[in-house]
C-alpha cells in the first residue's frame, strides 16, 4: 500500500479539505504489532505534541488469540497515558472473525465498549465498518484493506472526528 493511499494520509486530506489545513495525521502503525507496544508508540507520537490520538490497536492481538485481559490492560495504559497528557483519545474498536469462538469474539468486542465507557473517550465501535470481510475492499489475504477500503476507513474516522473535535 502506498503511503499516500493509506487511511492516515486519506484522513489528513479530508481534514484539509474540511478547513483544518494546519492538522497533520501521523501514522504510528507498525505492521504485525500488538497492543503491548501501544504505550511505547504513544510516547514516540507524543514527542510531536498531538492534540488528539486515534487509538486503533488490537487486531493482531485478536488474530493471535491473545488474552483479552492483557489487550485491555495495554489499551487502558495507552488511554491513561494520553489522558495524563491532556490529549483527547478517539478509540477505534475492532471485531474478530469467529474462528476463536463466540465467547472470545464477544469479549473482544466488549473490551472496546468497556474501555470507551470507563475512560469517557470518543468511540468508533467498528473502525473497519463496511470494509472487514468484504473482498471488494480487501487485499487478496482477506484481512488487510485495499486502497478503496482505506478510503472507507478514513470516512469512518472522519465522521467520528467531526463530532469529537
Amino acid at each position: 500500500m502506498a503511503k499516500d493511499a493509506a487511511f492516515p494520509a486519506v484522513l489528513e486530506k479530508k481534514l484539509h479539505e474540511a478547513g483544518k489545513k494546519e492538522w497533520t495525521v501521523i501514522n504510528a502503525g507498525v505492521s504485525g504489532s500488538t497492543t503491548a507496544s501501544g504505550i511505547s508508540r504513544m510516547k514516540w507520537v507524543f514527542k510531536s505534541k498531538p492534540d488528539a490520538v486515534i487509538l486503533a490497536l488490537g487486531a493482531n492481538d485478536g488474530l493471535r488469540g491473545l488474552k483479552i485481559e492483557d489487550s485491555e490492560k495495554h489499551l487502558a495504559q495507552a488511554i491513561e497515558y494520553a489522558q495524563g497528557q491532556k490529549v483527547q483519545v478517539i478509540l477505534g474498536g475492532l471485531y474478530m472473525p469467529p474462528n476463536y469462538g463466540k465467547a472470545y469474539t464477544d469479549q473482544f468486542k466488549k473490551m472496546y465498549e468497556t474501555l470507551a465507557k470507563k475512560y469517557k473517550v470518543t468511540f468508533i465501535p467498528f473502525i473497519l465498518d463496511k470494509v472487514a470481510g468484504n473482498p471488494k475492499y480487501n487485499l487478496a489475504d482477506g484481512i488487510h484493506p485495499n486502497e478503496e477500503g482505506h478510503k472507507i476507513i478514513a470516512d469512518n474516522v472522519f465522521t467520528a472526528l467531526k463530532g469529537a473535535l
